[in-house]
């Protein structure tokens, strides 16, 4: 596990958007961010999922969260430019961006992978995080330091039979990773770095290996420490990469 012990207020007063922030992965670091001091914009396509993680945020009486309701796969650009406007004039910036939310997709070989399924994995997976972005890099250059978290798999650095449209999604989110950190290196104050969290107690990571004891992974919480680094100013300087929370 990535070794880190994070200050008690490391995101005092900072904005953080999370994607998928209604389960797994998502939930986990939208309520880490969250003891931490920051106020987390909760984005998600299921609103009741959205609303459970709103109150454990609040029940555990750390700032006051906001939800923000999307379908990334159905969402258009408009939509992420309404977004940011909103965030705009509710928040005036934003320290942190994590894309968490993803689809598995099917397991099956490529020659018969349904291309509907296809598309709607790559609009979720890699679509949806460049819109996004590219509408929330303005809002991103406002405050003194910035991160943006892209989340990959082992499946996207080297390529594995079966695993279709999910890991050409995460192979291209790698690239979209660095091609960005290497724009804005020298031009602003944002960092951009890709975390694989590795195998985790989640609903995906059930569905992708049914077969597997879930027991003899961590939990999303525990692998929290790198998403904290990363997404805090401790880790200034460090931009481009790809890291193992675990």
């Amino acid at each position: 596990m990535f070794d880190y012990q994070a200050p008690q207020q490391l995101l005092q007063e900072r904005i953080i958007l999370v994607t998928g922030a209604g389960d797994g992965i998502g939930r986990a670091a939208a309520f880490s961010f969250a003891a931490k001091g920051a106020t987390v914009i909760l984005l998600g396509r299921t609103l009741s999922k959205l609303e459970d993680t709103y109150d454990a945020i609040e029940t555990a009486g750390y700032p006051q969260p906001a939800i923000y309701p999307l379908n990334l796969e159905s969402a258009a650009q408009a939509e992420y430019a309404g977004l940011a406007q909103i965030l705009g004039r509710e928040f005036g910036q934003l320290h942190g961006l994590l894309h968490n939310a993803a689809l598995l997709g099917q397991r099956t070989p490529l020659g018969n992978y349904d291309p509907a399924m296809w598309n709607q994995v790559m609009q979720v997976n890699v679509n949806a995080s460049f819109m996004l972005t590219q509408e929330l890099l303005p809002l991103l250059t406002i405050p003194v330091d910035a991160s943006v978290l892209f989340t990959s798999s082992g499946v996207g650095r080297v390529g594995k039979a079966y695993w279709g449209a999910y890991g050409v999604s995460k192979f291209a989110t790698e690239g979209l990773a660095q091609i960005l950190a290497q724009e804005l290196e020298k031009t602003s104050n944002i960092r951009v770095n890709v975390i694989n969290p590795g195998a985790t107690q989640t609903r995906m990571r059930v569905k992708a290996y049914p077969g597997e004891d879930p027991c003899c992974n961590p939990a999303a919480a525990d692998i929290m420490p790198l998403y904290l680094y990363l997404m805090g100013p401790d880790s200034i300087g460090t931009n481009g990469q790809s890291l193992d929370a675990q």
